[in-house]
């Protein structure tokens, strides 16, 4: 007796869902607050613009990504 696919799909959906964000967020983790880049010490400096650039833009095309993905 096996999962049934639709079962078994929609689940795999769920996973990958989940893992992408997650790797979304330790990727801005380490980048950001590890590396100092997501705070202003004294003023903005271009590494800190940057980074909140790439953040922004990575969130975007995630979300883009997991929109395209659950669309039935």
């Amino acid at each position: 007796m096996g999962m049934e696919t639709d079962t078994k799909e929609f689940l795999v959906r769920i996973v990958n869902t989940i893992s992408l964000v997650l790797i979304w967020m330790f990727l801005n983790l380490i980048i950001g607050i590890y590396n100092g880049l997501a705070f202003f010490e004294n003023d903005i400096s271009w590494k800190n613009i940057l980074y909140y650039i790439f953040s922004l833009s990575s969130l975007i095309l995630l979300l883009v990504n997991l929109k395209k993905r659950w669309k039935l």
